[in-house]
């Protein structure tokens, strides 16, 4: 008895400790995230002052953004969760708190410009770094920094989404591939509600989509193999964002030219593109979205069928020549208008896709399935709950052990014959497949492939005689 009373008590403590750490983090952070999005709405309205199109400013922007961002800190690069996830695994949340205001300036500048990144890897890391900032000050343990900087991430993704359930649960889950921590569930929630709360009452508006569709659950067996083959879809989707976005990003760091020049080039590769075929690509293509997602099927109509294509160049040439901000607005973008191209295919049920698409590449690129589903619910109602479940649980596995976010540690093999370096970050974590589980892939592709020649063979004689 004595042992559960003095367990209670402790246990009492603990949570009073983290209700107090987590409120007042959630709150600065909710304050910080208000100064971000009004900063950036402001930049994005001043665009029309310009007495020729804001992209025109692109190659420059870009060549400023890698000039703040050498100068005053190199962890400000690129898309933040990825500085703040290997900042939690390396640095036992150690974040240095300039990183601050030199990813705030350089995210800005870049999305004014209409470069091709999102704001909630600035979130992340602003939220991060001001959580690991006051750990410091206080000289916290590691553990207890470490645990207050999740929660900073989690608070920023909250309060730029305005998803406070999806961005706790982001925050604990993005870290490791298959775990999610517990003991950070807590304090991830309350920093959460926390700051999304405060940044409403600081007059931060937030966008939710309404697609009227599916609010009862009739069993259709048709929609359900639709829904799982889209899955497929967004998990090969996924797939090709990962590749494309390192392989640009690897290309652009080889060649042999000076970073400015190649800042320079890629933003006219950019400014050309835009002026030729559409300038929806730039930016945070949050217009693109919300005809993604319209339920009125003429406004989504104005999506084309390269658009993805487009956006995922964009976001890699951006992120690659010294743009900085997030990945994952980017992300949404490529998965809500990949489901509008599914939904024309498919004939029928286009909002539903590109909701579905929203979500699901979401978790395929980041490995976050739980997060995905909850965002689902948050943003499109709790109707969608079984679809999306479907879907981003098939995209999550289809895009096998790889992420946007290559600081991610590795705790689940999403197949049994596939061996991985558990414990391991996925940059440098070994994936191998069974010798016999390949053999019989070899043997389905040589049979198949035979009976294409023989489907061929056959059809070229029909050919013959019908000509005699």
């Amino acid at each position: 008895m004595r042992k559960h009373i003095a367990e209670q008590t402790i246990i009492f403590f603990s949570v009073s400790k983290w209700l107090i750490l987590s409120s007042a983090v959630g709150i600065m952070i909710g304050a910080l995230m208000s100064v971000f999005l009004k900063t950036l709405t402001f930049a994005e309205l001043s665009r029309s002052d310009l007495p020729f199109p804001y992209y025109f400013t692109l190659p420059f922007a870009l060549m400023l953004t890698t000039w703040i961002v050498r100068t005053f800190d190199q962890n400000a690069t690129g898309h933040g969760t990825e500085k703040v996830i290997e900042a939690v695994h390396k640095r036992d949340g150690y974040i240095n708190a300039k990183v601050i205001p030199v990813k705030l300036v350089a995210t800005v500048v870049t999305l004014f410009s209409g470069g091709s990144v999102g704001k909630e890897g600035p979130g992340a890391q602003i939220g991060a770094g001001a959580a690991s900032f006051v750990a410091t000050l206080l000289k916290f343990s590691k553990s207890d920094r470490k645990k207050l900087v999740i929660c900073g991430i989690s608070a920023g993704f909250a309060s730029v989404f305005g998803t406070p359930i999806a961005g706790a649960i982001f925050g604990i889950e993005v870290l490791i591939i298959g775990v999610i921590m517990y003991d950070v569930l807590l304090p991830s929630f309350i920093a959460g509600f926390a700051a999304f709360t405060t940044a409403q009452f600081l007059g931060i508006k937030y966008t939710y989509y309404d697609i009227n569709l599916y609010r009862a659950f009739d069993l259709d067996l048709s929609l359900i193999m639709q829904v799982v083959i889209a899955g497929i879809f967004f998990g090969v989707v996924s797939d090709s964002f990962i590749t494309v976005v390192n392989t640009i990003e690897t290309w652009i760091k080889k060649v042999p030219y000076n970073r400015y020049l190649k800042a320079f080039v890629a933003g006219l590769v950019m400014v050309i593109i835009s002026f030729i075929v559409s300038e929806s690509y730039l930016g945070l293509g949050l217009a693109t979205i919300r005809d993604a997602l319209s339920p009125n099927p003429l406004i989504s109509d104005n999506i084309h069928w390269y658009d993805f294509i487009f956006k995922t160049l964009f976001t890699s040439i951006t992120l690659g020549s010294g743009g900085s901000g997030g990945i994952i607005t980017p992300i949404f973008y490529v998965g809500a208008t990949s489901g509008v191209v599914f939904g024309n295919i498919s004939g029928d049920h286009i909002a539903l896709f590109a909701a579905l698409g929203f979500v699901s590449v979401l978790a395929g690129t980041t490995n976050s399935p739980i997060a995905s589903i909850i965002m689902a619910v948050e943003l499109f109602g709790v109707h969608m709950a079984n679809y999306a479940a479907l879907s981003v649980v098939i995209a999550f596995l289809i895009t096998g052990h790889r992420s946007v976010f290559q600081s991610q540690k590795l705790a689940l093999k999403k197949a049994d014959n596939i061996n991985i370096g558990e414990g391991l970050d996925i940059e440098h974590t070994p994936i191998s497949v069974n010798m016999k589980d390949i053999e019989k892939i070899q043997r389905i592709r040589t049979h198949l492939r035979y009976k294409r020649l023989r489907w061929q063979v056959k059809n070229a004689h029909k050919d013959d005689n019908t000509k005699l």
